[in-house]
C-alpha cells in the first residue's frame, strides 16, 4: 500500500513539474539530490518517466576562477535571456563546507536581478566534495529543469581549482570566463581548461580595463591558434564584455546560438549528446558500485578488514582493490 502511494505521489510531482510549478521542481532536486536508498529509486522512477520531456534546452556550463564574475555574469545573462523570451534555469555549485557539507558562498544572494523573475529557477547545490566542479546530481537536476519548461539552463560550476571537466559531459556548450590582463597565466594558458571550451569570455571589459580585456583577448585569440579545437565544425571565439555594465551580454548570446547551428549542422550535436549519456551512465554505475560497498552490512565488515590488512602492510592495494572487487560480485 505504502510503494502504490509513493508511485501516485511521484505521478503527481511528475504532472506539476512539467505544469511549470517551481515549487515541484524544487521538491523533484530535493528528492534527487537525497543520498536515501527509498528516496534515490523514486528519483530513478521519476527522471525515467519525465525523460521525454527533456533535452530541447540550451544546456551551458559556465566556469571561471574565483573572482572572475561567474554569478554576475550569470545575472546579467539570465536577466537579458528573460527579456528575449526565455526561461532560465540556474544550477549554481557552491563549494562545501567540510564540517556541515553544506554551501559556503550562496550564489542565490549574488543574482539579485534574475532571482526576482518570476521566469528564473535558482538552485545553488553544495558540491559535497564532488570533484569536476559540478554537485553529484546536476545531470538529474537538469533535466528536471528541462522537463518544467525551462529553455536555458546554465551550470555553474565551482571553479576552485579542481577538474572542471566534469562539466562538459553534460553541457552542450562550455563558456571560460577570464579577468583582463592575464599575465603570466597565459604562459601555461590553463591548457586542459581553455582546449575545452567552447567559448572564452573576458569579463571586466570597462573603463580602465577596456584597453587591458581588448589585449588580454588578443593573446588568447594567438593562443588558441596552437590548440586542437573540440570540433572541426567550430572554433572557439575570444570575446569582451563588462557584466557589471551589461555591455557584450547579446553579443555572448548570439554566439551560444552560432555555435548550437553549427554543431546542428555538422551532426556533432546529437554525438555530443549520444556521448554524454553513455558517460554518465558508467558514472551511476560507479556510483551505484560505491554506494553498494558502504551500504550492505556484510560487504562493510569484509570491506573494513581488508582495509586494516593494506594500514598494517600486510596487503599490497593492488591486491586489496581485487579482493573488493570480488565482493560484488
Amino acid at each position: 500500500m505504502t510503494e502504490k502511494k509513493a508511485s501516485l505521489d511521484i505521478k503527481s510531482l511528475a504532472r506539476d513539474l512539467r505544469a511549470g510549478s517551481r515549487a515541484a521542481l524544487a521538491r523533484a532536486i530535493t528528492l534527487v539530490e537525497s543520498r536515501r536508498g527509498d528516496h534515490q529509486a523514486l528519483a530513478r522512477e521519476l527522471v525515467q518517466m519525465l525523460l521525454p520531456d527533456t533535452g530541447k534546452a540550451f544546456r551551458v556550463g559556465i566556469t571561471g576562477s574565483p573572482g572572475v564574475g561567474k554569478s554576475t555574469t550569470i545575472d546579467a545573462l539570465g536577466t537579458y535571456l528573460i527579456e528575449q523570451g526565455h526561461k532560465v534555469a540556474v544550477l549554481a555549485v557552491d563549494p562545501s563546507s567540510a564540517r556541515s557539507g553544506g554551501s559556503i558562498l550562496g550564489d542565490k544572494t549574488r543574482m539579485a536581478r534574475l532571482s526576482a523573475s518570476d521566469n528564473a529557477f535558482i538552485r545553488p547545490s553544495p558540491s559535497s566534495g564532488t570533484l569536476g566542479g559540478v554537485a553529484a546530481k546536476t545531470r538529474e537536476a537538469m533535466l528536471l529543469c528541462e522537463a518544467a519548461g525551462f529553455g536555458v539552463v546554465l551550470v555553474e560550476t565551482v571553479g576552485i581549482g579542481q577538474s572542471e571537466t566534469a562539466v562538459c559531459d553534460m553541457t552542450d556548450f562550455f563558456l571560460a570566463l577570464m579577468l583582463p590582463g592575464g599575465g603570466d597565466e597565459l604562459q601555461g594558458i590553463k591548457k586542459g581548461l581553455v582546449e575545452l571550451a567552447d567559448m572564452i569570455a573576458i569579463n571586466k571589459a570597462d573603463g580602465d580595463n577596456l584597453k587591458r580585456a581588448n589585449i588580454t583577448a588578443a593573446d588568447y585569440r594567438g593562443a588558441l591558434h596552437i590548440l586542437s579545437p573540440r570540433s572541426e565544425h567550430w572554433h572557439p571565439p575570444v570575446v569582451t564584455y563588462s557584466a557589471l555594465a551589461g555591455t557584450g551580454i547579446a553579443e555572448l548570446w548570439q554566439k551560444v546560438i552560432d555555435h548550437r547551428k553549427a554543431m546542428n549542422a555538422s551532426g556533432d550535436f546529437a554525438a555530443r549528446r549520444r556521448d554524454q549519456q553513455v558517460k554518465w551512465m558508467w558514472s551511476m554505475l560507479e556510483q551505484r558500485m560505491l554506494a553498494r560497498l558502504r551500504s550492505e552490512a556484510s560487504v562493510r565488515t569484509k570491506v573494513r578488514k581488508i582495509e586494516a590488512e593494506v594500514a598494517d602492510g600486510h596487503l599490497t592495494p593492488a591486491l586489496a582493490a581485487e579482493q573488493i572487487l570480488e565482493l560484488l560480485q
